[in-house]
């Protein structure tokens, strides 16, 4: 698995000081996406080694770090979410899918936040009240809808 970018960003995830990782290699070629260069399969290789030095660079300034794709190699991100729970458990996992429900085989329980659902331009992002992407908060292994707070009363 490959990722072009990272940056810590505090709008993707409530709450949180997120390192948002963007993933390469994107299946889903949604119509309108906002990041089309994320389709390529270029980058540099995300694994344990990056991850650790950024958990040791970003140290307690960040409280999560989010997955934004990886679509394409799901067990990848579910692998690395666990090494993250692992290797300093104060850091909450994230990861932001295209997909329209979680991959057979990954644990919601390896994060503490899921967003699912292809981008579709007309129905808008999570902040839409017609969008058709929903945002978790993983709660005991429960899926627990918390999309309405990404909206301005």
């Amino acid at each position: 698995m490959k990722f072009a970018s990272y940056d810590i960003v505090f709008q993707e995830i409530p709450d949180e000081v997120t390192l948002a990782v963007n993933i390469t290699n994107c299946p889903n070629r949604c119509k309108g996406c906002h990041s089309p260069h994320l389709q390529e399969d270029a980058g540099e290789t995300l694994d344990e080694n990056v991850l650790s030095a950024w958990l040791e660079k970003y140290g307690n300034a960040i409280t999560c770090v989010c997955f934004m794709g990886g679509d394409a190699e799901p067990r990848e991100v579910g692998k690395l979410a666990d090494f993250i729970r692992k290797k300093n458990g104060s850091v909450k996992t994230a990861w932001y899918s295209g997909r329209a429900a979680l991959p057979a085989g990954i644990s919601p329980s390896n994060f503490d936040y899921i967003k699912l659902g292809a981008y579709i331009k007309e129905l808008g992002g999570l902040n839409a009240p017609s969008t058709n992407q929903r945002f978790y908060r993983i709660e005991n292994g429960v899926m627990i809808d918390k999309t309405d707070g990404f909206r301005k009363n």
